[in-house]
């Protein structure tokens, strides 16, 4: 009791979830206005293209518009580099230490640049742009107020699941990406900031899109018990296909700089170019894809059809994706996995395997598998799809084909895709600043080498230094003596040029 009597009032996370919030309204309202614009951007280019057919003057004016969009953003994406692509390897990396930049620049010319990219009906995602656009909203309210270190990158992660969240209308899953996939963390001050950083921004998103979730399919027989055998072949077909997405979307950037002839930042003009094909003979399919999901959850077209539409939509995404222009992977992997899964779904029905009510379950859970398996973040995969479709009934469906697909991926030696970006886009990219010392964390898992050492007997690596220790509510200022437990977090203090190598030595030492 007397502890309690003395105890000081501590407002740190209060202080924190308040900033969250703050940051997720700002990210809310930017990413729904650029979700927006797309929107429009995409049913203009519809309409266009439903005009152009057999109009060669039209199709002049759209490759004029072409060429004029690609000295544009190509100009961007010399000058400012950190926005190409999705954004999102660029946003882990700087949550790792790796990869900084300015903030204002790559706000602008991301919102601009993705709008015209994704709104142009390229197979491109909103969602990885989105996640960089809350990440730099959240570094630049954090260079307003001289917020440094790890308390700067917790507001930056917070804006990432802001941004998502206003991208996708799915808060809890957002705040779940950025800890599983983007920031790897899982520490108190991490979650909340992101938690209450994403709902702020899907509050903000509602008063634009409506509470109605983003990929509404109604079904409503659930899947027999005696058809759960075809959620394993399904997954395993998923896993498949998704190490083929991996290793081409992984390849498709220096395919496309082995073209001598046009400069790296152009390239964008193929993929505008070869568009006009698609826009002509099947405009319905342009976009990153929320619409044809929806539609084929609906009521799905023949197996041919969707045989069609998968080839045409993974050659165009990755066609897309190599220019380097600001737009990502995320929605175009969701609607790959709708595509296969209601491909598969009617295929068993053809073959009289299946009644036709239960395609849309194997559509459902096509999408978690496979961006399951692409991202091996299964957790994610399976929250997401429940948040954006709007229903728990298919959870078990979900669970077992993202795990069957993660797995197959796995073993075919899969890495995440967003990971692999991230070490492919530090190769290429010298060009960011860089900061002289950066501070990490490291929780210490099961198994960990670090686990019951005391800090002096351990062989820490070259250029690091031990800050504190983080035991569950208390924070220790470490000694020689301290001894590290299961479940710290360790927050190191790394000089830029020992960052790989401490990072290396210190994934090792905590058993990450």
């Amino acid at each position: 009791m007397n502890v309690l009597r003395h105890k000081k009032w501590d407002f740190t996370r209060i202080n924190a979830v308040l900033q969250g919030i703050l940051i997720g309204l700002i990210a809310g309202f930017i990413v729904s206005t650029f979700r927006l614009l797309i929107s429009h951007g995409l049913k203009l280019v519809q309409w266009f293209f439903h005009l152009a057919k057999g109009n060669l003057w039209l199709l002049l004016i759209w490759v004029v518009f072409s060429v004029i969009l690609t000295l544009l953003i190509g100009r961007w994406l010399k000058t400012t580099p950190e926005i190409t692509g999705s954004g999102i390897p660029q946003v882990e990396g700087q949550l790792m230490g790796e990869v900084e930049y300015h903030w204002w620049p790559v706000l602008w010319k991301k919102f601009v640049g993705g709008v015209l990219a994704i709104g142009s009906g390229l197979f491109l995602g909103r969602e990885g742009p989105s996640i960089q656009l809350g990440a730099t909203v959240g570094q630049g309210f954090a260079e307003s107020r001289k917020i440094t270190g790890n308390k700067r990158r917790t507001l930056i992660a917070s804006g990432a699941s802001a941004g998502l969240s206003a991208a996708f209308n799915a808060p809890i899953a957002s705040s779940l990406f950025i800890l599983e996939e983007v920031y790897h963390n899982f520490s108190t001050m991490i979650w909340i900031t992101a938690l209450a950083s994403a709902i702020a921004a899907d509050f903000v998103s509602t008063f634009f899109f409506g509470l109605t979730p983003v990929l509404h399919i109604t079904y409503v027989h659930p899947l027999p018990l005696t058809q759960y055998g075809w959620l394993v072949i399904l997954g395993l077909l998923l896993g498949l296909f998704g190490r083929l997405y991996q290793v081409v979307v992984l390849r498709v950037g220096e395919w496309y700089h082995r073209i001598k002839w046009l400069p790296d930042q152009y390239n964008s003009l193929i993929a505008f170019l070869l568009l006009i094909p698609v826009g002509l003979f099947i405009p319905q399919i342009l976009g990153g894809g929320n619409q044809l999901i929806v539609s084929i959850g609906g009521n799905a077209p023949t197996a041919m059809i969707l045989l069609v539409v998968f080839i045409v939509r993974f050659v165009y995404s990755m066609i897309s994706y190599g220019t380097g222009l600001p737009g990502g992977i995320f929605l175009p992997i969701l609607t790959l996995g709708a595509v296969l899964g209601a491909l598969f779904g009617q295929l068993l029905v053809s073959w009289h395997l299946a009644s036709p009510a239960v395609v849309p379950i194997f559509t459902i859970a096509a999408m978690a598998g496979y961006f399951a398996g692409i991202s091996k973040a299964p957790f994610t995969a399976i929250l997401l799809i429940t948040e954006m479709v709007g229903t728990l009934q298919h959870l078990m469906p979900l669970a077992l084909v993202s795990l069957i697909a993660y797995l197959t991926v796995d073993v075919l030696g899969g890495a995440p895709v967003y990971a692999a970006m991230l070490e492919k886009f530090l190769q290429k990219s010298h060009t960011g600043q860089t900061v002289p010392v950066t501070q990490l964390e490291f929780p210490v898992f099961e198994n960990a080498v670090l686990d019951g050492k005391q800090v002096r007997d351990v062989d820490w690596p070259d250029g690091a230094l031990l800050v504190e220790i983080k035991r569950g509510e208390k924070i220790i200022v470490p000694h020689g003596d301290t001894e590290i437990r299961l479940g710290d977090t360790l927050l190191l203090s790394v000089p830029q040029k020992y960052l790989i190598h401490v990072r290396h030595v210190m994934m090792h030492l905590s058993g990450n």
